[in-house]
This record gives structure tokens, sequence and C-alpha cells, in this order.
């Protein structure tokens, strides 16, 4: 079928970005400090992506145990939640403190924002986009601004403007993904055991139907409550590029981490009287598009702790490419990588090529 429809374009401005996640925020208020009109959409009813609705339980680190590596705004978000506090560890915060964070953070800086707003379209001309569609509570309606940011996660924005992307392993094969959870009734002081040390067992008795060898597990997020964020289960390849696919991805993931209350209650000491408080309303994807660029970073990058002249930060978290199966073998693999750590001091770069494509001018 053809289908046509006369838009108004509601909104004029310099930078539209599209996603609301950690990527996002630091877009939108980096522009708007330079005096740039900005307007920052995210589908849904917050921001912070998969930190928040995605209720993904921990901050990674922000230092290499000796120096901050999360500067700029991460660095301001990092001071807000954290304090000045220079450690080579993971953070945990409650969901609604870092909404309220950002919140305030974005309104502050002059960004526009809009919730429940959500792209679904382009205008190209000459290779740049002129426009973008989006699709709202008012209605569909069109966006013009002189620079558009992909910070939807997918790239949603830039595969309707155009760009080439990988998907998964030669194999289409992705990640795992994860239904992230909030939990209540948990002693963090008697859980001396990592979380997953009797999932063997556990699957041989039938309380849980898939042999998932690498849990997360719970983390702590108020020790007084017994509260904690779940990044528990893991479910096989997730395409979430179809929504039918999607779908039965949701619903199979909620059924698995159904399974672990029993396992908590009867096999994780301190975690007799554990509930399962809720569950997230999005799946937490770890993988879908990669948008390709004039460079593509990879495990030899981090290996070599690569420099580059043009980097736009360093990082240093080990290789966390999560078992694409639960067998034997991927799972040695993933202990393989992770066990690739740094030392304190030590990092790698993240060049500004990785961002961006057929890109000419340099900074450096």
């Amino acid at each position: 079928m053809e289908y046509a429809k006369n838009l108004t374009t509601k909104y004029d401005v310099d930078v539209l970005i599209a996603g609301g996640g950690p990527a996002g925020i630091a877009a939108g208020i980096a522009a708007a400090r330079d005096n740039k009109s900005v307007l920052l959409i995210e589908q849904y009813g917050c921001l912070g992506g998969m930190g928040t609705t995605g209720m993904v339980p921990e901050f990674m680190c922000f230092d290499d145990g000796i120096n901050l590596l999360a500067g700029g705004i991460g660095g301001e978000v990092k001071k807000a939640l954290f304090g000045d506090e220079i450690a080579y560890k993971c953070y945990n915060a409650s969901v609604e403190k870092v909404k309220s964070l950002y919140d305030r953070m974005v309104i502050e800086s002059g960004v526009k924002l809009l919730l429940f707003t959500k792209i679904v379209d382009v205008v190209v001309k000459d290779k740049k986009i002129e426009y973008a569609i989006v699709s709202s509570r008012s209605g569909m309606y069109a966006i013009k601004a002189k620079a558009f940011i992909d910070c939807t996660g997918d790239g949603d924005l830039s595969v309707l403007a155009g760009a080439s992307y990988e998907f998964g392993d030669e194999d289409g094969t992705t990640m795992p993904a994860t239904l992230c959870s909030f939990w209540s009734g948990i002693d963090f002081e008697k859980r001396t055991q990592p979380d997953g040390f009797k999932v063997g067992d556990a699957y041989l008795n039938g309380v849980l139907s898939q042999l998932d060898l690498c849990l997360p597990g719970i983390k702590m997020v108020d020790e007084r409550s017994g509260v904690g964020g779940g990044n528990v289960g893991h479910t096989y390849s997730v395409n979430d590029l179809d929504e039918e696919a999607l779908t039965a991805a949701m619903l199979k993931s909620r059924e698995i981490v159904s399974e672990y209350v029993r396992y908590y209650r009867e096999y994780v000491p301190g975690c007799e009287n554990a509930n399962l408080c809720f569950t997230a309303p999005i799946l937490g994807v770890r993988e879908s598009r990669r948008i390709v660029c004039d460079y593509m970073m990879n495990h030899m990058d981090y290996v070599n702790r690569a420099v580059f002249e043009d980097e736009i930060g360093r990082y240093n978290y080990p290789v966390d490419i999560h078992p694409k199966s639960p067998d034997v073998e991927s799972i040695e693999q993933f202990a393989k990588d992770t066990a690739l750590k740094y030392q304190n001091g030590e990092s790698y770069g993240i060049s500004l090529t990785i961002l961006v494509k057929d890109f000419t001018h340099k900074f450096f």
C-alpha cells in the first residue's frame, strides 16, 4: 500500500537528539551549554535509558583506580551520585535518585525535553537529514534541525537515514538479553557466596529450566531495607529488530526471572526471604545494531591498550561479551575475556571516528 500524510513542522532547532539515555543526556547538555537550541526526544516516560527504565542495577567504573576517566558531564553525574571517591569499582544507586538527577541536569541546561516521543522516519536530501518525523501523543509531526544526533541505542535514526550496520556475529547471533528486576528481603551480610554458586544443583533438581552458569546476580541498592537490583538470567538469541521476536523474548524472560525466586530462597544464604518486587518494562538488550563508522573498535584495541590521536575518552572495563549460548565452550570464552583485566592506572583510548562516517575535519 501507499500512504501519504501532510505533517506540520512543529519545531525548528539547532540540534535534535533522539534518545534520552546517558549518551543523549550528555549530548544535549553539552550542546545547550554551547548556546545551541536543543530538542531531546525520548520514547519512554523518563530519562536514563537502560539504567532507569531498564532497571540495570549498577554503574560501571568511573575511574582506573588512579585517574577519573569519566570527565565532563559523566564526571558531574558521578560526583552528584557518589562523591569524589577514586576507587576502581562499580556503583549501585537508587533508580529514582538517578531519574531526578537527570531531570534536573537536563532542564537546568536549557534543553527542551519531550518524553513519550519516538522517531519513526527521516527526510533526507543530498545525503543530509532535513527533517525527523516523530510519533507522539499529539500525533505525528516533523522536526527540522541543523544537526541530528542518534542516541537511540539501536541506531534507529542512523538506519532511517541510510547508514549501514552490523548485527550479531557471523551467524547473526547476538549476546543474550536479561530482564532486570528489583528485589527485597535480602540480608546482604549473610550472602557470602557468588549468586550463581548453586545454579548447577538447582538445574539438576528442576528448579531452573535453563542451565545458566553466567549469573551476575542481585546487586545491593539499599542494605538497610534489603533492596537489590537483579541482573538475573539470560534470554538467548534475541533479535530486538523484530517485534514478534522481541515480544517472545520478553515473555520468556519473565518466566526465567520468576524461577529465580525459588532458587534464591532455597540455595543462596541470606536470600531466604527474597521477594521479587517487579521486573523492568523493557528488556535489557546487550547487543543491537552496530552502525558502521570510519573505525570499528575491536578486541585487540583493548588488548593493546590502544591510543588514538583524536581520543574523546578513555576506559578500562574488561571485555564483557556475554556467552551467546549456555554451553561450556561459550562460558569458558566469557571467563577468558573477562580475565583480561588492567592494572590500576591503565586504560584504552576511544577514537572520535567510532562515532562518525566520512569524517574529514580533524580536531588535532
